[in-house]
């Protein structure tokens, strides 16, 4: 099979369109012939090499999380899949042609969704829910603020928030004010304007995706028992608010969850802005637009 491969730490330029060996599904595990994949932030750091402390990668390595094709081969004790169903999955290896994944991980795409717009989905949106599910743990009627809530990780969880029944702050850049309008959430802030972060008053959380200055801004809004929830780390000022609940959340697969965001996704109810499609041999100039600043996701098609 064809597949993105990187044998050195570096820029786009390092990953190479190449033939590897085609993998085998093993027991419990689902071969699927790739739709499309996304480049996530993370797929970059970890080219790059500025990721390599948390996520090592044994190189040379196949890069890419966000799984979306149909299902070629099943291992042995497969039950739940079949050739020819169309899937969707957090999984690993996926710039590539044919990618192996756990069953349990596999969730069946909604009729009503395109396969390949599938691709956009599994990481992004298990991120943003499990940033609320298992960091926030909000409740109905208290207040969450998410930032980087035009993001795809942002919206999805400003979507799960509301869903859970919470008040939801959208915090956004000021050159962003309009395009958050859109995300249902009942308060939309600028977190780059000073005035109005200083009114700001204590929250019950943070879902945090953007860090830095802006996450230790943030965490000192947080009331106290509060929780500060983050997919960056710890903020640098944390030991100064010792009240406050720090999470930090790594996605882990979650098929149940993967499925229910895709139905909200095909029914228009969230939406997870897409920029473009390039070929999978395009994979560095995707990865290089996508740390520009693309407005959605990038979608590599096998």
């Amino acid at each position: 099979m064809k597949a993105i491969v990187l044998h050195e730490y570096g820029g786009p330029n390092k990953l190479k369109y190449e033939d590897v060996p085609d993998p085998v599904a093993g027991e419990g595990h689902a071969l699927v012939r790739m739709a499309a994949s996304s480049v996530n932030p993370i797929d970059y750091k970890m080219r790059s090499g500025a990721a390599k402390d948390r996520f090592p990668l044994e190189l040379p390595a196949i890069l890419g999380r966000d799984i979306s094709g149909m299902v070629r081969e099943v291992g042995k004790g497969v039950n739940r899949f079949k050739p020819g169903d169309k899937v969707m999955a957090l999984g690993n290896k996926a710039y590539a042609e044919l990618a192996v994944v756990a069953a349990k991980d596999l969730a069946l795409v909604p009729e009503k969704l395109d396969l390949v717009k599938a691709g956009a989905l599994p990481l992004v949106t298990q991120t943003g829910e499990q940033l609320i599910t298992r960091g926030t743990k909000i409740q109905s009627g208290q207040t969450v603020l998410v930032s980087g809530a035009v993001g795809s990780v942002g919206r999805s969880a400003v979507w799960t928030a509301k869903k859970a029944g919470a008040v939801v702050i959208a915090g956004v850049r000021k050159s962003q004010l309009k395009e958050a309008a859109a995300l249902g959430a009942d308060q939309v802030l600028a977190l780059d304007d000073a005035g109005t972060m200083e009114k700001l008053g204590f929250v019950d959380a943070v879902a945090d995706m953007v860090g830095g200055e802006t996450a230790q801004a943030l965490l000192g809004k947080v009331k106290q028992g509060g929780v500060f929830a983050s997919v960056l780390g710890v903020p640098g000022n944390a030991k100064m608010h010792p009240t406050v609940k720090i999470e930090a959340i790594q996605t882990v697969p979650d098929a149940g969850t993967l499925r229910t965001m895709a139905e909200d996704v095909a029914a228009e109810r969230l939406v997870i802005p897409i920029d473009r499609m390039v070929s999978l041999a395009e994979a560095g100039e995707a990865q290089a637009a996508a740390e520009k600043g693309a407005k959605g996701k990038i979608l590599l098609l096998a």
